[in-house]
């Protein structure tokens, strides 16, 4: 039950349009990967893709950490002990939670196959099926259409939409997005932090007819107390992104009164699925349901978030659609999506394999 080596690399990925958010342009990713590999020949894997500009990680930093880091950490150990490494890595690499999640994630995919389960059923099993949202990048409002209709024709019912640079054009996009699109399909908008709290009390009065299902963080993410201050009605509508790193922040966002009705978990926020799955307990005590997200990058991260997703009761909302930008993907298996809906394969383990 030994790690015996530990593999890391890197791939540079196109995505296959450039995809913008409120804040940032991108038209490549490079994800990392590793590889542990026990005493008995047993393999597991992890992927990050770090997001310099939410949680500080470079894409350096991330690479030096699984590459040079990691192996002095995590060899020789048992993986079976895995709070203790866990919190080991937090001690060596409190500035890289992305190379982290890569390390949890292979750690429970180790874990799981050395029992010859799924991780979900190891973790316990409360969800099988769910739909995931996919996600439309700032576009103009033709352009937005356009994709909208794709998205459906492919099978998609959740449509989440980034918003955020300008909220004229937000509040005419949602008008005509509605319009176009069938009554059933569901709404979720991101503005990414780039509203202030005018455009956020401006946005929810104007949109009240437009049955948009949420706003996902939209005013930056230090500023918490200005949303404890606004009507209920409005921050049950509100789910928490860039605020959530941490089981910590989970606390800070509850008191002394709750800043959002939503959690939205990413493993390459918290630092992997030890975390995110303590992040989900502090919800489900105060009632607060999840949603769990993600950014461009591997179905093997992908997969490690759905397992985690599916082992906690309230999880309502997936959005881990981030592998579909990407023009290839070194990963595959671990789940598979049918019009819209996720559904994780019954193998040992992520039950990712390479290509």
């Amino acid at each position: 039950m030994k790690i015996k080596s530990i593999q890391s690399w890197q791939e540079e990925i196109e995505l296959k349009e450039p995809f913008s958010i409120s804040f940032s342009t991108e038209d490549a990713v490079t994800l990392h990967f590793v590889k542990l590999e026990s005493s008995s020949g047993l393999q597991g894997f992890g992927s990050a893709k770090p997001s310099f500009h939410v949680t500080g990680e470079s894409s350096d930093s991330c690479k030096e950490a699984l590459q040079n880091k990691a192996q002095e950490i995590l060899e020789h150990e048992d993986f079976r002990h895995l709070p203790r490494l866990i919190r080991k890595l937090e001690e060596a690499l409190p500035r890289n939670p992305a190379a982290r999640a890569a390390l949890d994630m292979a750690l429970h995919d180790l874990l799981a196959k050395s029992m010859d389960l799924p991780l979900v059923e190891l973790l316990g099993r409360c969800h099988s099926i769910m739909p995931t949202s996919i996600t439309i990048g700032i576009k103009d409002i033709d352009e937005t259409l356009e994709e909208a209709r794709r998205c459906l024709s492919e099978g998609f019912t959740v449509l989440k939409v980034k918003l955020g640079r300008n909220i004229e054009e937000d509040l005419e996009k949602m008008s005509k997005l509605r319009e176009e699109v069938p009554k059933r399909t569901r709404i979720r908008v991101d503005p990414n932090q780039g509203y202030g709290i005018e455009d956020l009390i401006r946005f929810c009065k104007e949109t009240e007819e437009l049955d948009v299902e949420f706003l996902e963080q939209p005013m930056p993410a230090d500023e918490i107390e200005p949303l404890q201050q606004l009507p209920e009605k409005i921050r049950t509508r509100l789910a928490a992104d860039e605020s959530l790193h941490h089981p910590r922040d989970a606390t800070k966002l509850l008191a002394p009164q709750p800043a959002c009705g939503i959690f939205n978990i990413k493993l390459m926020k918290c630092g992997g699925i030890f975390r995110g799955r303590q992040i989900a307990s502090i919800a489900e005590a105060a009632s607060i349901p999840l949603m769990w997200g993600c950014n461009n990058e591997s179905r093997l991260s992908l997969s490690a978030a759905l397992h985690a997703a599916f082992s906690c009761p309230n999880t309502q909302y997936l959005d881990l659609d981030g592998d579909l930008d990407l023009v290839r993907d070194p990963a595959q298996g671990g789940y598979r999506i049918q019009n819209g809906m996720m559904i994780l394969e019954d193998s040992p383990g992520l039950g990712i394999s390479f290509k």
